[in-house]
């Protein structure tokens, strides 16, 4: 009756990180760029009470075991990168990638991150920067009498100016790509930076090096379904529900040996 107890408690605990999980992906619908989460579970150990194959006292091999299980836990909550839906906005420094790869983005501390947010801005002195006022690399400085902006599919930047209406290259938008982007580790906003787990940066031009493509005036949408979430959390709260009521059975069934009377 006790294992009972704990093999539900660890039931209800894994709930909860799968509510919490479910809850952060909602909360980040409309977010650009954002990538859902999905918990992974395992069970836990096993208590072998009998073993397939063991002889009874007749002789007879036994065809199977007998065998209990303590519960599930949370191994991961794995980052599902996904295509999200694209939209236009007409503004010419938004971008959205096209299939694989990430925007280099330059902290303060002079390390890169990566994101998949495209919703850029220009800085005072003609930089392209992201909403927070982050550089992106290869960093690009636009002349002040800018008129109009160009950025192929290649990511080649191209201005015209008040003094010169010929479309005038200006510098060339870099992507990187990793072996295994689940394994980026989030640090909000819309950033993400590589572990051990990731592998190091692939960096090359966009349509290349299996690298997705820019689309200008576009940025890229959440990959929530708001429908399957739904439809998660449902199921997390009735699992949950259910554990506790597991624990209610056991808990009644210790009274019930409690209160024997010889």
């Amino acid at each position: 009756m006790i294992r009972a107890l704990r093999t539900a408690a660890s039931g209800m605990y894994a709930q909860e990180l799968h509510v919490d999980t479910i809850a952060n992906n909602l909360a980040n619908v409309n977010t650009t760029g954002f990538k859902r989460s999905e918990v992974e579970f395992q069970d836990l150990l096993y208590q072998t009470i009998q073993m397939a194959g063991q002889m009874n006292q007749e002789g007879v091999n036994v065809p199977v075991q007998i065998q209990v299980g303590h519960g599930t836990r949370p191994v991961a909550t794995e980052k599902i990168f996904s295509q999200g839906d694209t939209v236009a906005t007409n503004n010419p420094l938004d971008l959205a990638i096209n299939g694989d790869g990430f925007f280099q983005i330059l902290m303060p501390d002079g390390s890169l991150a990566y994101t998949r947010d495209g919703s850029f801005k220009v800085s005072a002195d003609g930089r392209i920067v992201t909403s927070e006022g982050y550089l992106l690399q290869p960093d690009l400085a636009l002349p002040t009498d800018t008129t109009e902006i160009s950025i192929s599919r290649e990511g080649v930047v191209t201005v015209k100016t008040a003094d010169n209406p010929e479309p005038q290259e200006i510098g060339q938008i870099e992507l990187a790509r990793f072996v295994n982007p689940a394994g980026l580790n989030s640090i909000g906003g819309n950033l993400y930076v590589p572990t051990a787990a990731s592998g190091e940066p692939i960096v090359g031009t966009p349509g290349s090096e299996s690298m997705g493509t820019l689309l200008q005036g576009h940025l890229e949408l959440s990959n929530v379904e708001v429908v399957k979430e739904m439809i998660d959390l449902i199921v997390a709260q009735r699992a949950y529900e259910i554990n506790s009521k597991t624990i209610r059975s056991a808990d009644d069934m210790l009274g019930i040996v409690n209160s024997l009377r010889r």
